[in-house]
């Protein structure tokens, strides 16, 4: 039976390095297969996931020799954190590791919501000449950035946001007043409701806790600036959709770019479907070639870490 049950995808070359040391069984089919990976468990030290297998308490008591749990990613809400911490059972996020992926898509979907030209492909290319409907389009430069979390992700965003001449402001409660961060990186500090309702870009960075989950409900997403973009890279259930998906047939909110959803995949009569100036992602914006060779090898690492007892 494996040392290591690895779950879901992972990077080739992390998954040698670590097969290199330990017996590693990788198979992607197991985040659909629990009865499967409650066999293989049974003597496994170690169990690499991604952010769709559910590691609950019965899949934890299926691995009583379990000593750590690797996350390719960062967010822990598929994890049940307590029952790993009352088994003495290190829980390791591959945290910062994704961030420069994360902050280029909120960029650039911002970009492409605020500018609407390139949705003009169809037409330029069956002949029409649009240039009236899209010389409307917005630049970054000069708008405000609200990021809602100031951790990594939301760091490496204003950071390379600064690059567009964009203003920035975070809300952030667990982010100390007088960090460094807050001068170093040029942010404004904001209380949640005043940043809602003067950003122009409001890109969401924070964890899927009791206290986040519909955070974004109809009253809020309301406040936001008439016309101002939306960017959800974090969790799909701090978003309305239904709210959101009104808000934007109203015109009321002017675009957003939704990587993550309530309930993956996304159904298909999804109220967020054919929502106007609306980018739709399968939950990849922090997955790139470059972000899974840094996420793998960070996590392979720590995971050889405890194993080996270097923990």
């Amino acid at each position: 039976m494996p040392d290591i049950v690895i779950s879901e995808f992972m990077d080739d070359a992390a998954v040698a390095t670590l097969s290199a040391r330990f017996d590693v069984l990788i198979d992607p089919r197991l985040v659909d297969d629990r009865p499967g990976l409650f066999n293989l468990l049974r003597n496994a030290r170690a169990l690499i996931v991604r952010n769709r297998t559910q590691v609950d308490a019965e899949v934890i008591a299926a691995g009583p020799a379990l000593r750590v749990i690797g996350r390719l990613g960062v967010g822990l809400d598929n994890i049940d954190t307590a029952v790993c911490a009352a088994r003495g059972i290190e829980v390791i996020p591959a945290t910062g590791a994704n961030s420069d992926s994360v902050a280029e898509y909120v960029l650039l979907a911002a970009g492409l919501l605020l500018r609407q030209a390139f949705a003009a492909g169809d037409e330029v290319g069956d002949g029409q000449w649009p240039r009236a409907k899209y010389s409307e389009g917005r630049e970054l430069a000069g708008k405000l950035l609200g990021l809602v979390g100031f951790g990594s992700a939301g760091q490496r965003t204003a950071s390379k946001a600064r690059a567009f001449g964009m203003r920035i402001a975070a809300y952030d409660p667990l982010l100390s007043p007088d960090d460094a961060v807050w001068r170093a990186l040029g942010t404004l500090r904001l209380g949640l409701d005043d940043l809602i309702a003067e950003s122009d870009v409001v890109s969401l960075h924070l964890p899927l806790v009791n206290e986040t989950r519909n955070l974004f409900d109809r009253a809020r997403l309301s406040r936001m600036k008439r016309g101002a973009i939306l960017v959800n890279t974090a969790r799909g259930g701090i978003v309305d959709e239904a709210a959101l998906a009104e808000l934007l047939r109203f015109g009321r909110i002017g675009g957003a770019a939704i990587d993550v959803f309530a309930q993956e995949p996304l159904p298909s009569r999804s109220p967020l479907a054919g929502a106007p100036n609306t980018l739709l992602t399968p939950h990849v914006a922090g997955l790139t070639v470059e972000s899974n060779r840094r996420v793998s090898t960070l996590v392979a690492q720590k995971v050889a870490d405890v194993l080996a007892g270097r923990d």
